[in-house]
C-alpha cells in the first residue's frame, strides 16, 4: 500500500508537469490536493510522506478523527463541498481552507466563529458552472454580488473559485467549462486560486489556469 500510494502520487505528478509544460506553465504553480473522504488515517500518512501537504476532506466527522490520529504532521486541511449550517463552527476551528462556499449565510456563520487566534480562513466559492440543477455552486451570474459580500467579512480571505464540472472525456468540453471559472474569476478581481480539475480531467484543468487539482482515486485507488 505504501508504495502504491507513493508510486501513484509519482505518476499524478508527472502528469501535471507534463501538462504544464504543454500548456506553457510552471508546473510547481499547481499544488496537489490529495481528496481523502473514506480513506483511513494511514494512508492518509502515506501520501503526506510521499509529499502531499495538503489534504482535501468532505466529511466533518471523518475529517475530525483524521486530524487527530495525524496530529504530528504539518497537514493543510481543506473542506470541499456543500456545508450545512450546524457544521460551519467546526469547519471554522479545524480547517485551513473552505472550498465550497456559495451562500453568503455559511460565509457568514464561518466569519463569525473562525477563533482569532488562527487568523483568517481561506475561502473559494463554489461556481456552478455547468448549470446542473443537482451540483451545488453559485450561479455565475449570481457570483459578482457574493464575492463582493464574502471579501468583506472579517476573519475570511476570499481566495478563488472552485468548480466541479459536468463528467465528460472530451478534452475539449472539459476545457470550455475550466474557462468559465477563469474568466469568472478575472471578472470578479482578486482572485489567486483556482480550484478545478479530478482525476479524470486534471489536464484540461492545468490547461486553463488551474491552481489546485483534487485527486482522491488516482492517488489512492478505487474506493470499495
Amino acid at each position: 500500500m505504501t508504495h502504491s500510494i507513493a508510486h501513484n502520487i509519482t505518476k499524478v505528478r508527472q502528469r501535471i508537469a507534463a501538462a504544464a509544460e504543454k500548456y506553457h506553465r510552471n508546473a510547481n504553480s499547481v499544488q496537489l490536493m490529495a481528496v481523502s473522504k473514506t480513506r483511513s488515517a494511514d494512508q492518509v500518512r502515506m501520501a503526506v510522506n510521499a509529499g502531499v501537504d495538503c489534504i482535501g476532506e468532505n466529511y466533518l466527522t471523518e475529517a475530525l478523527d483524521k486530524m487527530a490520529a495525524l496530529d504530528d504532521l504539518a497537514i493543510s486541511w481543506h473542506f470541499i463541498g456543500p456545508i450545512q449550517s450546524n457544521k460551519t463552527r467546526a469547519i471554522a476551528e479545524h480547517f485551513s481552507w473552505v472550498h465550497g462556499v456559495d451562500r453568503l449565510k455559511i460565509a457568514t456563520r464561518l466569519s463569525q466563529q473562525r477563533p482569532a487566534q488562527l487568523g483568517p480562513l481561506n475561502i473559494c466559492l463554489q461556481v456552478n458552472v455547468s448549470g446542473e440543477s443537482s451540483k451545488s455552486g453559485v450561479a455565475i451570474e449570481q457570483l459578482a454580488p457574493l464575492a463582493s459580500q464574502v471579501a468583506a467579512l472579517p476573519q475570511l480571505r476570499l481566495r478563488g473559485l472552485m468548480a466541479i464540472p459536468a463528467a465528460s472525456v472530451d478534452l475539449g468540453q472539459q476545457r470550455q467549462q475550466f474557462a468559465l471559472l477563469r474568466e469568472a474569476a478575472v471578472q470578479i478581481g482578486g482572485c489567486d486560486t483556482l480550484s478545478m480539475g479530478m482525476s479524470g480531467d486534471l489536464e484540461a484543468a492545468v490547461a486553463e489556469g488551474s491552481t489546485v487539482v483534487r485527486v482522491g482515486t488516482d492517488i489512492f485507488g478505487p474506493r470499495g
